[in-house]
């Protein structure tokens, strides 16, 4: 089964979700980027009709290909948002 995963990150002076090197428009807050991200995860879980889709790639190039709508694939949302934390301070420090 194919996984997508959505990571909340910094992105144009606000906060955005990407998959792979894509990014979603910014959000002004780090929590609505977060509540886009699991919107978006979980509509990927909904099944449809099966259809032939097209689709391009990341170098231009055009594929065609049969979705099956039942098919959906695994979501995870993975906040970003802990790289930029300063680390805790260590005990007795």
């Amino acid at each position: 089964m194919v996984k997508v995963v959505y990571e909340v990150v910094p992105h144009d002076g606000g906060w955005a979700y990407r998959l792979g090197a894509v990014y979603s428009e910014a959000f002004p807050t780090h929590s609505d980027a977060l509540a886009a991200a699991r919107i978006v995860a979980a509509e990927q879980q909904v099944g449809g009709d099966s259809a032939e889709i097209s689709w391009q790639d990341d170098k231009g190039k055009w594929h065609e290909e049969y979705a099956e709508g039942g098919d959906r694939p695994e979501t995870e949302v993975v906040d970003g948002n802990w790289k930029t934390r300063p680390a805790p301070a260590s005990p007795g420090v």
